[in-house]
């Protein structure tokens, strides 16, 4: 049996302009219907640059967030997605053209890595979810480093942002959305420059990472957990503490 493609971010061309047309073409079409089903609402949204690079942090709380998110700009977004999503051809060739870049999990992908330093350093504004994966709890996660790693190589300002309402809209495992009222607050731009000579030190790394979650913290006004969401410790215990509140809860006609 044939295994199924998965694309590489070394196959990937950046663009030598900001804005492809299959991109405008998206966001004049889709943007006014996203718009009108979750009353969607900007706040901040001068403090994305209207040009040159920037790196856009984002909480992440559904798979709402990768269609909520974008329209806060008109420029592009690129992003990076797991390269599964590339097996089928259909989603391989929207994906590409909506800039997305594939992420070989686990593996190092200093490939995808290289992509999202030369779109930064072309002057292209690139979004990225720290904690790396979708909340299950609604709560605020523990970030990986990557993020960190880009701002310093790189010498982008990173703009943390925060979605507001997308868990409530459509959670992890849910397959069809409700439509609350969601919100997009963007915060001020966050400088590391001064630290490009320490990007091989983890503590830095890590200082820089935990400084941008807690901007995220804030305008989210999410419970901050210091743990990662993908870390079966946390999921295991999370899992008994909900398995002893059900137990304490009183069944009907009980006291």
């Amino acid at each position: 049996m044939m295994a199924k493609r998965v694309d590489s971010a070394a196959e990937y061309d950046v663009p030598d302009h900001d804005t492809s047309v299959f991109w405008k073409v998206s966001y004049a079409t889709l943007v006014p219907l996203i718009r009108a089903a979750w009353r969607l609402r900007f706040t901040g949204r001068e403090n994305i640059p209207k040009e040159g690079p920037a790196i856009l942090a984002s909480n992440h709380l559904s798979f709402l967030d990768h269609f909520l998110f974008p329209p806060a700009t008109r420029r592009q977004i690129y992003f990076i997605s797991k390269a599964e999503h590339f097996q089928s051809p259909i989603k391989r060739s929207l994906f590409r053209k909506w800039g997305v870049i594939p992420l070989k999990r686990g593996k190092g992908d200093t490939a995808a890595m290289e992509v999202s330093l030369e779109l930064l350093r072309t002057g292209h504004l690139f979004g990225i979810y720290p904690e790396g994966t979708r909340s299950l709890d609604g709560k605020l996660h523990k970030g990986r480093t990557g993020v960190a790693r880009l701002a310093l190589l790189s010498g982008a300002p990173v703009i943390p942002v925060a979605m507001c309402g997308t868990f409530e809209a459509m959670p992890k495992g849910k397959s069809w959305p409700r439509f609350p009222k969601v919100e997009v607050r963007i915060g001020k731009p966050l400088s590391f420059g001064h630290l490009a000579d320490k990007v091989e030190d983890r503590a830095t790394l890590r200082r820089v990472t935990d400084e941008i979650m807690m901007a995220i913290r804030d305008l989210s006004g999410q419970e901050y957990v210091d743990e990662y969401q993908d870390n079966p410790e946390y999921r295991a215990r999370q899992a008994k503490e909900g398995a002893a509140e059900g137990a304490n809860v009183p069944k009907n006609g009980s006291s």
